[in-house]
């Protein structure tokens, strides 16, 4: 089968489209036959050398969100048979999207909704969970609540302004001002351009701030927050003596595969409440380009990869 392959860790150089062997479903398994696989920071973040850090094994086959049908079970696989439709995460470094065929185990994919195709649905999981597990698992969100999403245009805070919404959260999204009818469009109540005024300065008694951008924005964004709020970052860890100074909460997500959270993000697609947004479509051999688009970090949505029309 045709795979993204890394053997050295590097810049997009080090991607090489290349033939590999098929991989096999182990128990409690699911090999997917690949439609298509979503591109996330995390991935060209991984390529970089984050991978050597995480103790990866090379060889490395990257990409963690697919959608495709299933071309084969483990054994005790009862949930799935061949050529289901189907979308969720891989088993990562084991193997990952950026091939033709991948294997995840049988509860980290869903059932694939009707009403969308595999490119979206590959945009999905990991961007859908993530906002999930820091909204509601881990800052309980409740309706009437209000929220600041940093980076709300973003893969994973386009998702999340829309989750809020639908819990019925007041959301207060950031971006660039290029970007601003796009999130008001996603459902955001209000919207401050960051490139124009420290968003910290505006936006004050949040109940709770889904980061997904770190570094300053996150320091920042302890500001925003009423005392005995809750921050959540996506790509780091915030700053604990931030969260003691401002009499707050704060926690890291760190995406976790969840078929049955999938199910219910399945529902809000159906009921036309939950709407993905791709940036663009490339085949898998133009993948260098696609990391490339991803690190300039100006994309609105997700970077989708082809690996099959």
């Amino acid at each position: 089968m045709k795979a993204i392959v890394i053997n050295t860790y590097g810049n997009e150089d080090a991607l090489n489209y290349v033939d590999v062997d098929r991989p096999e479903p182990k128990a409690d398994e699911v090999l997917v036959k690949v439609h298509a696989a979503a591109v996330n920071p995390a991935d060209w973040k991984i390529r970089n050398g984050m991978g050597e850090q995480f103790g990866f094994k090379l060889p490395l086959i990257l990409g963690g969100d697919i959608a495709g049908t299933v071309e084969a079970i483990g054994d005790g696989v009862e949930s799935f048979k061949q050529g289901d439709a189907v979308y969720g995460i891989t088993l990562a470094h084991l193997s990952g999207g950026y091939a033709e065929y991948a294997v995840a185990k049988a509860e980290a994919i869903a059932p694939k909704p009707e009403s969308i195709t595999f490119e979206a649905a590959a945009a999905i999981p990991i961007a859908a969970l993530t906002a999930w597990q820091a909204m509601f698992d881990l800052a309980h969100l409740s309706s009437g609540q209000k929220i600041l999403i940093t980076g709300a245009s973003g893969g994973v805070g386009s998702m999340a302004v829309q989750l809020a919404k639908a819990k019925g959260a007041i959301v207060v999204g950031t971006a660039s001002g290029r970007n601003e009818q796009f999130v008001r469009d996603l459902g955001a109540d209000d919207f401050v351009d960051y490139t124009q005024q420290p968003f910290e300065a505006v936006v004050k008694d949040m109940d709770v701030v889904f980061d997904t951008i770190g570094g300053d924005t996150s320091a920042q964004a302890f500001q925003t927050l009423k005392r005995g709020g809750f921050l959540v970052a996506a790509p780091e860890p915030p700053s604990e003596e931030k969260a003691r100074q401002f009499g707050v909460e704060a926690a890291w997500v760190y995406c976790q595969p969840s078929a049955q959270q999938l199910v219910k993000i399945n529902r809000l697609i159906e009921e036309g409440k939950l709407k993905i947004h791709i940036e663009t479509v490339l085949p898998l051999s133009e993948v260098k380009k696609a990391h490339q688009l991803s690190q300039s970090g100006r994309t609105r949505g997700k970077i989708v990869l082809q690996a099959r029309a």
